[in-house]
C-alpha cells in the first residue's frame, strides 16, 4: 500500500472520530501545527524516525508537547500512529485530513498569482467572485511574481486561468505570425 493510501486511511479515521465528537476543525489545527512543527525541526523528525528510540518515548514527547492543545481523543489516535510506526506520515496525513474538512465544508484552495502585492479589498473581491462562479468557499493562496506583467493566474485542482498580461502577449504575437 503506498504512503499516500496509508495516510489517507490514517486521515480517515481521525476524521470519524473528530465528526463523532464534534471536533473536526479541532482536530485539523491541531494536526496541521503537529505536521509543521515536525516537519520544521530536524531534531523532532529524526527522534520520531529513529529505531533506536523507543515508541514509548515518542508517544510520551508527542503527547507532553500536545497536552495543552489537543483533546485526549487526538492523543490516543497520535498514540496509535506512533504505535504503529505511521508517524513519519504526519505531513501527509494532515493534507489529506485537511482535503476532507475541505470536502466537508464544501471549500476549494486557490492559488492565485498576481504581478504586485494586492490590497486587502481587492483580495476579498477575487475571493468573493471565485466563490460565486465556482459554487464553493474559496480559500485564496496569494502569491507575487514580476514575470507574469499584470493580470492574475488562478489556479483550482487542476483548472487554470491564465489572465496574465504574459499570456496575452504570446497570443498575440502567435495570432501575429500566424503560429
Amino acid at each position: 500500500m503506498s504512503d499516500r493510501a496509508v495516510a489517507r486511511n490514517y486521515a480517515e479515521a481521525l476524521f470519524a472520530v473528530g465528526e463523532r465528537a464534534g471536533q473536526t476543525e479541532r482536530f485539523a489545527s491541531v494536526l496541521e501545527a503537529l505536521a509543521g512543527a515536525i516537519a520544521a525541526d530536524e531534531r523532532v523528525q529524526l527522534m520520531l524516525e529513529s529505531p533506536r528510540v523507543p515508541k514509548r518515548v515518542k508517544t510520551e514527547v508527542l503527547q507532553r508537547a500536545l497536552a495543552r492543545h489537543a483533546p485526549e481523543l487526538f492523543l490516543r489516535w497520535v498514540t496509535a500512529v506512533v504505535r504503529r510506526r505511521r508517524q513519519g506520515l504526519m505531513g501527509a496525513i494532515s493534507r489529506e485530513y485537511g482535503s476532507l474538512v475541505d470536502v466537508k465544508f464544501n471549500r476549494v484552495h486557490a492559488g492565485i498569482t498576481v504581478a504586485r502585492p494586492v490590497e486587502q479589498s481587492l483580495r476579498e473581491e477575487i475571493r468573493r467572485r471565485l466563490s460565486a462562479s465556482l459554487g464553493k468557499e474559496v480559500v485564496p493562496h496569494f502569491r507575487e511574481d514580476a514575470a507574469i506583467l499584470g493580470g492574475v493566474i488562478i489556479r483550482v485542482g487542476d483548472r487554470v486561468i491564465d489572465g496574465s498580461v504574459r499570456h496575452k502577449l504570446a497570443s498575440l504575437r502567435r495570432q501575429m505570425l500566424g503560429v
